[in-house]
């Protein structure tokens, strides 16, 4: 475990595996990767890396009065976490918002991206956050807009925005698990006493949990992060996730695997937004045939 650049990482494996770096999404702690799918990889002879983006877990807190940034300076630190571990270039495995940075990072410095897996994530340029919003706000979606997240999915952050903010760690943990029932969807079992340890771990290892909503803030300082229309340019063998039961980005995934030349769509039966075990047998194996040289 270290601390790079204000960034807090750790590897797995050998030195002189064919490396993953995994990119977890927005206002995500990287041990939302779970140990034992990072295990399942190691094991399948992958070094891994993952971390904490600015704002969460263990990586530094910033003021964002005093030090605003955009998503272009987190996309950037995925570069320099990339350098602090020595790779000139890795393959990507990314989740949710972080499959947009792995997307853009494909395109911009497609030296750096072996290949490219996206998971759970929305296509570059598709203006996902807008349709959220609109979503929530009951407002009609312009003409070609992504298909918009579930109806419980809407009806759940409706109902947390009204609701008075949690006074104490027992509250917090209790609505964070909540949203893990959520965005797990209805497909497997969920087990509560594993999402309880696990987002145990996420409230404790936090530096300060409500640093993440710097990560919205950052989305607004600059809403054109997204270039349109450059999928096309991506030249990484891409390979794109999806679960039959995902609640906020069903159907993206097969819009992203249309755009980008040569990508493959799979879908994964049962699986929602998150990585339970059930699925950690075919995802790992999924990406170790995709990231074998």
């Amino acid at each position: 475990m270290s601390m790079q650049n204000d960034i807090w990482s750790e590897e797995f494996g050998a030195e002189t595996d064919e490396p993953i770096l995994l990119i977890m999404g927005s206002m995500s702690q990287g041990i939302l990767w779970p140990d034992e799918f990072v295990g399942r990889l190691t094991a399948g002879g992958r070094r891994v890396v993952r971390y904490d983006h600015r704002d969460t877990g263990r990586s530094e807190t910033i003021d964002f009065d005093k030090d605003p940034y955009t998503w272009d300076d987190i996309k950037n630190d995925v570069l320099r976490v990339m350098d602090a571990h020595g790779l000139d270039s890795a393959h990507l495995v990314c989740h949710s918002a972080g499959g947009l940075l792995g997307q853009l990072i494909a395109v911009e410095r497609p030296e750096r991206v072996r290949t490219l897996t996206v998971i759970g994530s929305s296509p570059l340029g598709g203006g996902e956050g807008g349709v959220i919003m609109r979503a929530l706000m009951g407002e009609p979606q312009p003409e070609g807009s992504l298909p918009e997240p579930s109806l419980e999915f809407v009806a759940f952050y409706r109902a947390l925005m009204a609701a008075p903010p949690p006074a104490t760690r027992r509250e917090r943990i209790d609505g964070m698990i909540a949203e893990q029932r959520l965005l797990h969807g209805t497909g497997l079992p969920f087990d509560e006493d594993d999402a309880r340890r696990l987002q145990e771990r996420v409230y404790d290892r936090a530096r300060d949990l409500d640093a993440v909503v710097n990560h919205r803030r950052a989305a607004m300082a600059r809403p054109d992060f997204e270039p349109v229309g450059v999928l096309h340019q991506v030249k990484a063998p891409t390979l794109v996730i999806e679960g039959t039961h995902e609640p906020c980005k069903g159907g993206h995934s097969a819009i992203i695997a249309a755009q980008i030349p040569g990508a493959r769509l799979m879908m994964i039966e049962g699986m929602g937004h998150t990585l339970p075990p059930e699925v950690h047998e075919e995802l790992a194996t999924a990406v170790l045939a995709h990231t074998a040289g």
